[in-house]
């Protein structure tokens, strides 16, 4: 074995040029010799040593260093085989591996060839096929083509510049494909449209058509490629999407929409020899909207016609993962153009169906019915796919649509009521009530026993009850003037609540809800909308006031009169407005009472023009201060004319009260603080103050007969407090200074009960002069 081995290595290293003169394989062959030698001698001295024990020290040292030597000489020779070997071994690796990379750019060269081979010769089968109308190969051949180039562009670190011109060339190729492509789909489905200018209107409409290709079997080959082919083609190029979306929109524009849209459209159809034309003609509609079966019947009507001309085509579409998947065309467009197809059928149809009274519910089950009919047809021409659609769910939420369009509803007439003219008004008595129909009580069975029970109680026993008994009228709201619109939207209220009596819990709870924003909305809505008329018109503040207070009133009821006729989950004390009566009152008042201190302000002002009703005697001082009178009295006979018939008579006569008060209570105060005080001032200021009681009960005029008027002018004295108080001090100047002690009666006479001590002595002073009889007269005003 060693032979062997020695030549292999002597070959190696004689191929190298590096071996010695002497061969290597005879040293390696000497040195096995005496190895096998040295070998005999060990053995042999270890036996003589431990088996025959003979004394051999020195043989042994010998053996040693014969062993010793004979080790180096080994080691000296591998390590120079080793050394010679790894280096001769390192060049055989680089130039292995310089062979490998060599292969591998051959490889990719003929790769790449390959593919420029490939691409060649695609083209040229793209233009065979084109040529002879075959769109589905050439189609293929130019995809092949891009996929041939797209490796080539992979390849890194090797850039031709041919690639670019193989990418032009296939740019080209591909759009002159898609021309050919669009000449034919050109001639299957032609669009004739109105003019962009005209707006969409029902006429401009009316000027649509959609011409579809029909080629009799027989003249399938004369006439050109089938519509599969086209279609397919696009496909493959990845261009029907696109060539079908501008078609969806198109036909969702001047066709599907239109016809939902304009009641008065109807789809008309024309087949020819070889086209079948779409187009419309216009009837007299009888109502402002379709109903859903008639619109469901002229959207089907076109999906017929366009399964059957155009539609009804498998295609085969390249999916992501390169697995094919099989299609209609159908399926495609109906991904596209479904949702916004049904987004319009709601919205312009389904909606304006919903049933804005509950009677009406139980019929709509034939617009169920119609929607499931017309999903089921558009299934079976693959239009849709799955299970239920939006549509479907929408009608058949019904109950909810109507409660939410009910509701709506209710707030768009409320809101139109509440931004209507406030002057419109009509009278309310005791006797008015609203139009409600008359609800039985919640329990009518138990109801009769107790009137039974009670009438034979009446006959055996002796009536105890109160002969006195309270009127009818006893919490009726008082005869005034409202808004027609509030009146309205009261019974809008009451009609609504009975609309929910009538109705499921849920569309209960949404009717009652409604309600109650109804008022909250008038409550934040009317204060804002009037604002500026109820600030400046006396009249309109009143007719508010008016309209607040009939609110509440109806407010305290309204609730309990419906109680037991609704849902469960709000008989339990939730069906109540109460809680907003305290508001709605208050907003009335606040809103009168701003308007009342308008007009007092404006009274005040007035008389602030008498230049404090001095110097009398002096004509123009006279005339400046019986015009102030002659202003304010205009002013109160004024608002007493505007207010007449529209205040219940009580907030009439407190109001009208209050402002001559106001006024009286200025003349008095600002004669009071006169100094000085002639005789004809005296009399000139009387003069004034007799026109103030002549007239000032002529205001009172609550209601528009005259002679029912009288009782409260006479009643003067109850509604303005300082009436009394105006009389004293118009006999005081008239009065002498005994007549003046008379009166006042040691502090107990009319004059104390309207005047101070200190107020009677500063009168006196103004008027009298100072005299001994004046003293004394002082002396007794204590």
């Amino acid at each position: 074995m060693a032979a062997p081995a020695g030549s292999l290595v002597a070959a190696v290293l004689a191929h190298s040029g590096r071996l010695d003169k002497e061969d290597l394989g005879t040293r390696i062959g000497r040195l096995s010799r005496r190895v096998e030698e040295l070998k005999g001698e060990v053995c042999n001295m270890i036996n003589k040593k431990y088996n025959e024990f003979l004394p051999s020290m020195q043989s042994a040292e010998d053996l040693v260093a014969k062993v010793d030597g004979l080790s180096s000489n080994i080691d000296l020779l591998k390590a120079g085989i080793e050394n010679e070997v790894q280096q001769d071994l390192n060049v055989a690796v680089a130039e292995f591996t310089e062979l490998k990379q060599q292969l591998e750019r051959d490889t990719l060269v003929l790769s790449i060839l390959k593919k420029l081979q490939e691409f060649d010769t695609a083209i040229k089968d793209y233009n065979t096929a084109l040529l002879e109308k075959k769109y589905v190969t050439a189609a293929q051949q130019l995809e092949k083509a891009r996929s041939s180039l797209k490796m080539l562009e992979s390849r890194k670190g090797f850039e031709l510049k041919i690639l670019k011109a193989l990418g032009t060339e296939l740019t080209v190729q591909t759009q002159n494909m898609l021309y050919h492509l669009g000449e034919e789909w050109q001639k299957l489905a032609v669009w004739k449209l109105p003019p962009s200018k005209e707006s969409s209107s029902l006429e401009s409409v009316m000027h649509s058509e959609l011409h579809l290709r029909t080629v009799p079997t027989k003249e399938e080959e004369i006439a050109g490629p089938p519509l599969a082919s086209v279609l397919q083609a696009f496909a493959v190029l990845g261009e029907l999407h696109t060539k079908l979306k501008i078609f969806g929109q198109l036909l969702l524009k001047y066709i599907l929409k239109p016809l939902i849209s304009y009641p008065s459209l109807q789809p008309f159809t024309e087949e020819q020899s070889d086209v079948f034309i779409l187009r419309f003609k216009s009837e007299e509609p009888n109502l402002d909207h379709s109903s859903p079966m008639e619109v469901f019947y002229k959207i089907q009507l076109v999906f017929e016609v366009l399964h059957k001309y155009l539609l009804n085509v498998p295609l085969v579409q390249p999916a992501e993962d390169k697995k094919e998947c099989r299609v209609t065309l159908a399926e495609l467009l109906g991904d596209m153009i479904w949702e916004e197809l049904s987004d319009c059928l709601i919205q312009n149809c389904l909606v304006n169906s919903i049933p804005t009274n509950s009677s009406k519910l139980e019929q709509y089950t034939e617009v169920i019915k119609s929607t499931e009919e017309f999903e089921k047809a558009l299934k079976n021409m693959h239009f849709l796919k799955g299970d239920t659609t939006d549509l479907l769910e929408y009608a058949r939420n019904v109950n909810s649509h109507f409660a939410n369009k009910k509701c709506q509803d209710v707030i768009v007439a409320a809101r139109n009521l509440m931004t209507s003219e406030i002057h419109n008004t009509v009278k309310i008595t005791p006797d008015s009530c609203v139009g409600l129909p008359r609800l039985p009580g919640p329990a009518t069975g138990d109801h009769l026993k107790m009137e039974k029970t009670s009438k034979l109680l009446h006959n055996d026993m002796v009536n105890l009850e109160n002969e006195t008994k309270l009127s009818q009228y006893t919490f009726s709201l008082p005869t005034c003037r409202i808004s027609s619109s509030v009146e309205k939207l009261m019974e809008l209220a009451y009609q609504t609540l009975l609309e929910a009596t009538a109705s499921t819990d849920q569309c209960c709870i949404q009717l009652f809800y409604s309600v109650r924003n109804i008022f909250q909305l008038f409550y934040d809505v009317v204060p804002t909308y009037h604002k500026e008329n109820l600030q400046k018109l006396p009249q309109l503040a009143a007719i508010h006031h008016n309209n607040c207070m009939y609110i509440a009133h109806h407010l305290l009821t309204l609730g309990h009169q419906f109680r037991y006729r609704l849902t469960n989950i709000l008989c339990d004390g939730a069906a109540t407005f109460v809680d907003l009566v305290p508001g709605f009152r208050r907003l009335g008042m606040e809103c009168f009472l701003a308007q009342m201190r308008v007009q007092k302000g404006e009274i005040l002002e007035r008389l602030s023009s008498a230049r404090n009703f001095s110097n009398m005697d002096d004509e123009e001082n006279y005339c400046a201060a019986n015009k102030a009178i002659r202003q304010v009295l205009h002013q109160l006979k004024r608002l007493g004319k505007v207010w007449q018939d529209v205040l219940p008579v009580n907030v009439y006569c407190k109001a009208m009260g209050t402002l001559l008060n106001t006024a009286l209570s200025e003349i008095v105060t600002r004669i009071a603080a006169l100094e000085d005080i002639s005789a004809e001032d005296a009399d000139r200021l009387y003069s004034l103050c007799r026109t103030m009681v002549e007239e000032g009960p002529q205001v009172f005029i609550p209601l528009p007969e005259d002679d029912k008027n009288k009782k409260y002018q006479e009643e003067v004295p109850v509604y303005v407090q300082k009436w009394m108080t105006f009389k004293e001090l118009m006999i005081i100047l008239q009065a002498n200074l005994q007549e003046i002690v008379d009166q006042w009666a040691d502090g107990k006479g009319p004059l104390a009960a309207e005047f101070s001590a200190a107020e009677v002595k500063s009168l006196i002073r103004a008027l009298f002069q100072n005299t001994e009889r004046r003293a004394a007269a002082l002396a007794k005003i204590k």
